[in-house]
């Protein structure tokens, strides 16, 4: 998806979150928070008894206008919180149905024909014929042709990518265009299923369910909520004992103080805003939890190749084996790799051009029969003129040889170990009984991924490389890359069982996968992030889509899980500690007429029981508004060991949320006063 990073304080995102923000009133929308539904209701309150001061000219009406007035403004800087998380979703889904709704397709009739029939309209086994310079109406596998297909309306990736029937390549998404050529495609989901659905649901949060952790958070809040209600409902029976009645006024302000109305007014604009972020890096979750298990992951399983490899392995040398020529050698593994299309047999083909000057030879004419690679031989090559040469595995090829009455030269295991044991992967030349030679085909690593893995490391999570190489050289690839584990000739049975294994252990477990043997572990691990160019299958086993395709993006995944906990947690912590301040602003106030021995705790210096109890309602309204771009952003992530990070967040969080209030209630204090406003 071509996602637009927008500015927090957009003009076109704001104006729409206030509007929102009225909207969410409705006491339905407004009782699925419940610290803020009790606000409402105190706001509630304070207006029907302001209302009834008016008309009987009681009470102190300038100072209950202003209480009820910044009551409902707490009421309306929590929506806007929410609202600020979901507008920019909201601007993205826009921009998303409007495609959807526009596209035409050409749907195949009997015979031949076609009509032509708005994409909203196809179902499930539609087939729809698509040309270039055509918006693919739907999602769906292509049955018939190849075309060269811009996804960037989706990944917001510019380069085209290929798509043809057959294979993992086949699968198509609605909204993506056709460059060149043509392709049939068989529609696969039915209206309102597409990707293109889900991405307009999902970036809107209209299917964004709270995740166990913040439906733990907010029975928590309840719960204070409800203990600090009945204590102030108990208070006012006290209070007439002791000849000092309150207010209305005064005890919904003393309410509203000591209920966690700062993370309860943000607690959903941070989840939303998480699942925002991942939006920004191209990465759709499928759920609010998904999230959040990326920010408790422990085990994190990689492919070696794509990942942590740049997976293109390049012929770097030939060893020949003692008696043979290099040139010789080149020569034959030339022959062998002229039909292998792969990166690596061009690769080979390329090294004995530039090294020996010999250049691809036509074979058309010479009756060759080419023999491509398969998973059981695990070796290709060529029948030419009375040579058969064959190049593979080293036990694959050793067992060709001994098939034809050779025998392997004692020399050929230590240059296929050393190769092994230096990261790369051995490739052996055959003709007929006798082994030639050796190719080293080398895979690099990517630059900075030592880096990163110290720092998912510092983060307590376990890093672990997945290969089909064999164990000596994946474990040079793992000493390289600086992982923590491997698994090396993986199957997806193993893959399976070393997840499981994490699980009964009590870890969760995140992968990456993109092909239909991927989906079983994909939907095992706790976060299954599956590539958008990959199959059907996985997309629909995996709980994220990576909309870019590219498997080191779990690391980005992990750290923004992290970053979610994290801002939840210092905001939470920052909530609880800046009640304090607040309890010293209102208690005092309530009850300095009649114990005046309680002014020692007026330690603001706080004017007038009035103004201590205005400030300390405005202070709480105020800083839910600014704190909105901290929730929207998120607070940043540095990997460090959970001690560390606890006591960061006490020192930070805790210590500044009982500073702040005290400074802030008591500059609004001053300002007051001096404006003449109690």
């Amino acid at each position: 998806m071509a996602t637009q990073v927008l500015s927090i304080w957009n003009p076109r995102i704001v104006q729409r979150a206030i509007g929102d923000s009225f909207r969410k009133l409705h006491p339905r929308t407004m009782a699925r928070n419940p610290v803020m539904f009790v606000v409402e209701v105190g706001s509630v309150l304070t207006t029907l008894s302001l209302v009834q001061h008016v008309a009987t000219d009681g009470g102190e009406l300038g100072f209950e206008l202003q209480i009820t007035f910044w009551l409902w403004l707490t009421v309306l800087f929590a929506n806007f919180a929410e609202a600020m998380a979901e507008g920019r979703g909201k601007a993205q889904a826009d921009t998303l149905r409007k495609a959807k709704t526009e596209t035409m397709a050409n749907r195949e009739r009997p015979g031949g024909t076609f009509d032509r029939v708005a994409a909203p309209s196809l179902r499930k086994g539609d087939v729809v014929r698509v040309v270039a310079g055509e918006v693919i109406p739907a999602d769906g596998d292509i049955i018939e042709g190849v075309a060269s297909v811009d996804e960037s309306a989706i990944t917001g990736e510019s380069a085209p990518v290929i798509r043809e029937s057959g294979g993992d390549r086949s699968a198509v998404t609605g909204g993506t265009k056709v460059l060149s050529d043509w392709i049939r495609v068989k529609v696969t989901v039915n209206p309102g299923e597409t990707f293109l659905d889900r991405m307009i649901a999902l970036v809107e949060g209209a299917e964004r369910q709270k995740t166990p952790n913040e439906i733990a958070l907010n029975i928590l809040l309840a719960g204070l909520t409800i203990v600090f209600l009945v204590a102030v409902v108990t208070l006012q029976p006290f209070a007439v004992y002791s000849n000092a009645p309150q207010s209305l006024f005064v005890l919904v302000s003393l309410l509203v103080c000591l209920i966690p109305t700062t993370i309860g007014g943000l607690l959903s604009a941070i989840g939303i805003a998480g699942m925002d972020r991942l939006v920004q890096h191209n990465v759709l979750a499928m759920s609010g939890r998904a999230v959040e298990a990326a920010g408790d992951v422990h085990t994190l399983l990689l492919d070696k190749t794509g990942t942590i490899t740049l997976g293109n392995r390049q012929a770097s040398e030939f060893i020949p084996l003692p008696g043979i020529n290099e040139a010789t050698l080149a020569d034959a593994a030339q022959l062998a790799s002229l039909a292998d299309e792969t990166p690596e047999g061009r690769s080979i083909v390329v090294l004995a051009k530039e090294k020996y000057g010999i250049r691809g030879r036509d074979l058309a004419d010479k009756a060759a029969v080419f023999v491509p690679f398969a998973a059981q031989t695990r070796m290709s090559g060529v029948d030419v003129e009375g040579r058969a040469i064959r190049k593979g595995a080293a036990d694959a090829v050793e067992r060709y040889v001994a098939a034809h009455g050779g025998t392997s030269p004692e020399a050929l295991a230590g240059i296929v170990q050393r190769i092994a044991r230096a990261g790369g992967t051995p490739l052996v030349v055959a003709e007929g009984r006798h082994v030639l030679g050796v190719i080293h085909l080398k895979d690099i690593v990517k630059g900075g991924m030592r880096e990163r893995f110290a720092h998912l490391r510092a983060m307590g999570i376990k890093t672990v490389m997945i290969t089909g190489d064999n164990p000596l050289t994946a474990a040079a690839i793992a000493s390289e890359a600086g992982v923590d584990d491997f698994l090396a000739q993986a199957t997806p049975e193993d893959k399976m069982a070393l997840i499981k294994r994490e699980q009964a252990d009590g870890k969760l477990v995140a992968m990456t996968g993109d092909g239909t043997n991927d989906a079983p572990a994909l939907a095992q691990a706790d976060v299954g992030v599956a590539m958008n160019t990959g199959t059907q299958a996985a997309k629909e086993a995996g709980n994220m889509v990576d909309l870019d395709s590219n498997p080191t993006k779990l690391i980005e995944v992990v750290e923004i899980g992290k970053q979610l906990l994290v801002t939840r947690g210092a905001l939470t912590t920052f909530s609880i500690a800046n009640d304090v301040a607040k309890y010293f602003a209102i208690i005092p106030a309530m009850f300095l007429a009649t114990f005046p021995l309680l002014g020692a705790l007026n330690i603001m210096g706080l004017r007038t029981p009035q103004s201590a109890i205005l400030s300390a309602v405005i202070f709480n309204a105020l800083v839910i508004v600014a704190l909105v771009p901290l929730a929207l952003r998120g607070i940043r992530y540095r990997p460090e060991g959970a001690a560390a990070l606890l006591r960061r967040n006490l020192l930070i969080y805790g210590v500044g949320g009982i500073i702040i209030p005290f400074v802030g209630i008591k500059a609004i204090d001053v300002v007051i006063t001096a404006l003449g406003l109690v």
